[in-house]
């Protein structure tokens, strides 16, 4: 068994076809199919069930992918840590961010961390937060900017920043004349939400809940764009995060936006990464300088 073996296993068992795994591996499908038969002789268990049209992993081959995954991440740490020994500034850093967060706040950071890490290749990944967190478990991503709270003793959480809310509410509707409003403003009201999956939706059923107010039946949007353009067209109000609105993001005509007094509703961001990565020191100074640069831009707003 070797390093090369194992790799095979995960590409077949992410893209679930040998000659896409093949084509992945830079190898042909006959040698795919020939190691992973040597390494299924070496465990003694069957890995992978065979069909004319598609590939399926056993269960063991479910675990023993599972395994190979963590091994390769322990690697490839291995290897960062000794490219980090001769410079921790240099190299490449893959950063996973959700979809309701990244559009607005990588512009802010990003070309300030190009700035001060020239030598750092920043790789980013935007998915909803369930994905993210299970790259970062499997090693294919080395942090991630995610939603507090973070349930796993794998992983480390440093928290940056907090992100108010604002009502959008389309021109008309009651709540809109307000200047500011509490919480309880919002008792009896129905919110349109994103749908399953994204952070923001169980952020603001949480609201919801605090408030007495409830999702709008019968909708459900994809993104935060979506919900905009919906409030903006008179369907409902929702709750948009404040790096969201602020300039230069221009706001569709039709929407206004209203201030919570506080204690607003807001979510908490961290960045989020494994306790036993070798980047451990070099995240954390990551993560103050996306906080150093966030940080005022929202007291600002």
């Amino acid at each position: 068994m070797n390093l090369r073996d194992l790799k095979y296993l995960v590409a077949l068992g992410d893209l679930r076809h040998f000659g896409k795994a093949a084509k992945a591996c830079f190898i042909s499908q006959p040698t795919l199919s020939a190691q992973i038969m040597k390494l299924e002789e070496e465990l003694g268990v069957k890995l992978v069930e065979r069909a004319p049209r598609r590939v399926m992993l056993t269960a063991a081959g479910q675990d023993a992918a599972q395994r190979a995954r963590r091994i390769l991440a322990e690697v490839e740490e291995l290897r960062e840590a000794a490219r980090r020994c001769i410079n921790p500034e240099v190299g490449r850093l893959r950063l996973g961010v959700f979809p309701t967060l990244a559009p607005y706040l990588l512009p802010h950071v990003v070309p300030e961390l190009h700035a001060r890490y020239p030598g750092l290749e920043l790789l980013l990944t935007e998915e909803k937060s369930d994905i993210l967190l299970q790259r970062l478990r499997d090693g294919a991503l080395d942090a991630a900017l995610l939603a507090l709270p973070i349930h796993d003793d794998r992983l480390h959480a440093q928290f940056l920043f907090e992100e108010p809310f604002r009502l959008a509410a389309p021109e008309g509707h009651p709540l809109a004349a307000h200047k500011t409003l509490t919480v309880e403003s919002l008792d009896k009201e129905s919110l349109l939400l994103l749908e399953d999956g994204h952070c923001l939706r169980d952020q603001a059923l949480d609201v919801c809940r605090l408030a007495g107010a409830h999702e709008t039946p019968g909708f459900r949007a994809t993104s935060l764009e979506t919900l905009r353009q919906m409030v903006a067209s008179g369907v409902g109000v929702t709750l948009l995060p404040l790096l969201s609105v602020l300039e230069p993001i221009v706001q569709p005509s039709g929407l206004q936006l209203v201030k919570f007094r506080k204690p607003a509703p807001s979510r908490r961001i961290a960045l989020v990464w494994r306790k036993s990565s070798a980047l451990d020191d070099f995240l954390g100074k990551i993560g103050q300088d996306i906080a150093g640069k966030v940080t005022p831009l929202l007291r600002a707003g």
